[in-house]
């Protein structure tokens, strides 16, 4: 069931196809991690190959669990299929929902469980190419800036969680 991933059809959590609960906007499982060194957030851009938001730039890294697969545990996955990431444990922060139009009549409409992760040393990063085509690392006031003039190259769901779970994110103003 790797390809199937956990949505609500008629209010029973359903294992659901990923590419066709986003065609039909179901409301669906998903995880997203803020990985911080100092005071800078890594962000990557996802792949061209990617079937929607191709080029855009999110968080560290976001993934729809598997079927039955615990969120910690699909933090800790994707850190590693995405970024080759490993040794780092994700503290869960909240569950949050948004739902976004992602391009190409594509929705998410996602109830995520949020990590953050304080790394003492700066992790090594391998990048898997048909995820994620660069990385930067930003302080907030870099990436307020950056989504507020260049809006369009960022996610959807970045600008969400920047603009409404800010404080969950990076803590109290």
């Amino acid at each position: 069931m790797a390809d199937m991933i956990p949505a609500w059809i008629d209010g029973t959590l359903t294992p659901v196809e990923k590419l066709q609960a986003h065609i039909d906007g179901l409301r669906h499982k998903a995880v997203s991690v803020f990985l911080f060194h100092a005071d800078k957030v890594l962000i990557q851009q996802r792949a061209a190959g990617k079937y929607h938001t191709p080029g855009k730039w999110a968080n560290t890294c976001c993934t729809h669990p598997h079927w039955d697969e615990p969120p910690m545990d699909c933090a800790i996955r994707r850190l590693d299929e995405e970024l080759g990431i490993t040794g780092l444990t994700p503290k869960w922060v909240e569950t949050l929902e948004y739902r976004a139009d992602v391009g190409s009549g594509l929705t998410e409409h996602e109830v995520v469980d949020l990590f953050i992760i304080h790394a003492d040393t700066l992790p090594q990063i391998t990048l898997n190419p048909t995820e994620v085509q660069a990385v930067d690392w930003l302080t907030r006031a870099a990436l307020d800036d950056r989504i507020a003039h260049m809006p369009e190259i960022f996610t959807p769901w970045l600008k969400i969680y920047m603009e409404k779970h800010a404080s969950s994110v990076f803590g109290p103003a």
